[in-house]
């Protein structure tokens, strides 16, 4: 599939950084220490935390899926959003 994956954490870079090395990432992790985008997404939590949060974003930048909670865990569940997206007309 012709897509991108990116992870936006509120963790400062340096720790990003050393969880990208740790769990072997292939994709970028992205610091919103300022919490600004978590914000506007709505998965900011009240201790300062994002929701475990999965958006799957077509090519017209629209948000056409969101998987929340331990599901957004499942790379399977965000795997079949994304064909579900790429076989629309």
């Amino acid at each position: 599939m012709d897509v991108k994956v990116l992870a936006v954490s509120a963790d400062n870079q340096p720790t990003l950084a050393h969880w990208a090395k740790e769990l072997g990432a292939t994709f970028p992790l992205l610091s919103d220490h300022m919490r600004g985008t978590g914000m506007k997404y709505g998965v900011l939590l009240p201790a300062g935390f994002f929701s475990r949060t999965t958006f799957i974003i077509d090519t017209d930048g629209k948000i056409v899926e969101i998987i929340e909670g331990s599901a957004a865990l499942d790379a399977a569940g965000s795997e079949e959003a994304c064909r579900r997206v790429v076989k629309k007309p």
